[in-house]
């Protein structure tokens, strides 16, 4: 019975509701009481914060494709991967740094080396529906002379993080996401994954759509190219 007591008395200390027909009497009673009410405050304080900082943290709402693609480009081939809002949230300045770390091997040792891969078009107005991030494979990127062996063998890892500002949070929201060797497909391109509705009023945008690919032939050139 008196475990009983000491419990209830304890709870009503820490929780700071006040006390019924159970109150502190002496010195070490009522030191007690006041060590235990300030440890209730502080505790209370502390996971009202933490919680509030873990589900009110604005997120990007952002899909990414499985995989990337090397897939033609104009007059040569490029990097590919897509990216697409599943959320109604309204995000616009979106910007998209890709960085790229290429395994090599350095006097029988290996060695990370990382590079920044330029895109075509790096920051876009307003994200409404997907968005494919293209990286044109020439004299400046990395994967510039890469066969298709050269992919497959070669350890690689895309580091891709998409910043964006959200309306409904008013603050800017960032995502991350990465690829690497076995997601990357050579000589493929992604097939579109939106089309208008019945009417013609509208545009559809089929999530389930987003790693959807096709074979596609890249170019050839020669060892004098």
């Amino acid at each position: 019975m008196n475990l009983l007591m000491c419990f209830f008395f304890s709870s009503q200390t820490f929780t700071t509701v006040g006390y019924g027909r159970i109150a502190p009497v002496g010195f070490l009673a009522s030191l007690v009481a006041t060590f235990e009410a300030f440890l209730g405050l502080l505790t209370f304080a502390i996971a009202t914060g933490l919680f509030y900082g873990r589900f009110s943290r604005p997120r990007a709402y952002l899909r990414f494709s499985d995989i990337a693609v090397i897939a033609p480009f104009r007059d040569t081939s490029a990097l590919m991967f897509r990216l697409a809002p599943y959320k109604n949230n309204a995000l616009t300045d979106a910007e998209v740094i890709v960085s790229v770390a290429i395994e090599v091997i350095e006097d029988g040792v290996p060695k990370s080396n990382f590079y920044r891969l330029e895109t075509q078009l790096g920051k876009i107005n307003t994200l409404a529906l997907n968005w494919t991030v293209v990286h044109k494979i020439d004299e400046n990127s990395p994967f510039y002379g890469f066969s298709e062996e050269d992919f497959k063998n070669t350890d690689i890892e895309l580091i891709v993080q998409v910043r964006a500002f959200d309306e409904v949070f008013s603050n800017t929201v960032v995502q991350r996401s990465s690829y690497v060797t076995g997601e990357i497909i050579y000589g493929a391109k992604f097939v579109p994954m939106y089309y208008p509705n019945k009417d013609n009023q509208s545009t559809i945008l089929d999530l389930d759509k987003i790693n959807e690919h096709k074979k596609a032939d890249l170019p050839v050139f020669s060892e004098k190219d």
